[in-house]
């Protein structure tokens, strides 16, 4: 390396912005994590105050994600994973709850975060039988990230493309229609479609995104749960279809309270 270069590790860390609070960052301060910044906690501090139950969504979210790779793994036989939007590493994520089940599953991540990147070596653990690679890239760019994943990806098979809680960061809901329907275009028959995103039905949850929007952070746009359901057009919904996150196919013995996150999984015929 030539004198002066940074190194990837040290490129990544010159690009975060510890002055604006940042979803990923938040997310992760809500669920416990340590890879945050103050301005995330403060940020976090002030979203909670005004809606109560963010980190029990914050949560929800992720035991809804690791019941529906654990669902597409093992009774749909997934073993190609497309997650797009992943954020920060915490526990059980996509490539662990899929390689449990079967080890020779492979696994794109997707993130344009450099936080993110600079963890992306945690990320990239793998199974010898499987792979977990990591893009670099942004959801506004859906073919540039096809392209990158069909280097570990054979979208000859069944693939699973997961958007999980990242569609709000399109704040033009036409924009973010396309956006689905191109990544879902490029998905052979046999594949399905893992989603979530937080919905627009509590208004203290409504106050509370504004506040944060306006500090200056990448905004996020709660949308209706008819809005939501449109991303899913054209496939075949599994049951019970697009429910709140805690409703979708709950352990059994179980009995979750409905937060204002909204998802579910859909087949390509």
């Amino acid at each position: 390396m030539a004198e002066g270069q940074l190194t990837p590790d040290e490129d990544a860390l010159s690009k975060i912005d510890t002055t604006v609070p940042h979803s990923a960052r938040i997310w992760n301060y809500w669920m416990g994590g340590k890879d945050n910044y103050e301005v995330d906690r403060v940020a976090g501090d002030a979203y909670r105050e005004h809606a109560p139950t963010i980190e029990t969504m914050a949560r929800a979210s992720r035991q809804y994600l690791i019941r529906a790779v654990t669902y597409v793994a093992r009774d749909l036989g997934m073993r190609q994973f497309l997650d797009i939007g992943t954020g920060l590493p915490t526990y059980d994520n996509t490539h662990q709850v899929a390689q449990r089940i079967a080890p020779e599953s492979r696994i794109v991540y997707v993130d344009n975060d450099p936080l993110v990147l600079r963890h992306a070596q945690a990320l990239l653990t793998s199974t010898p039988e499987g792979v977990t690679e990591y893009i670099d890239a942004d959801l506004h760019e859906p073919e540039r990230i096809l392209e990158r994943a069909a280097k570990t990806l054979d979208f000859d098979r069944p693939v699973a493309l997961m958007l999980m809680g990242i569609l709000g960061h399109i704040q033009d809901y036409e924009e973010a229609k396309s956006i689905v329907r191109r990544l879902q275009a490029a998905l052979p028959p046999g594949s399905c479609f893992v989603h979530y995103d937080s919905t627009d039905t509590d208004q203290a949850l409504k106050e509370a995104q504004q506040g944060y929007d306006d500090t200056g952070a990448v905004p996020y746009v709660l949308r209706s749960p008819e809005q939501l359901a449109a991303f899913y057009e054209g496939l075949e919904l599994v049951e019970p279809g697009i429910v709140s996150c805690p409703l979708w196919r709950p352990e059994p013995g179980t009995t979750p309270e409905p937060t204002d996150i909204y998802g579910g999984v859909a087949r390509k015929l």
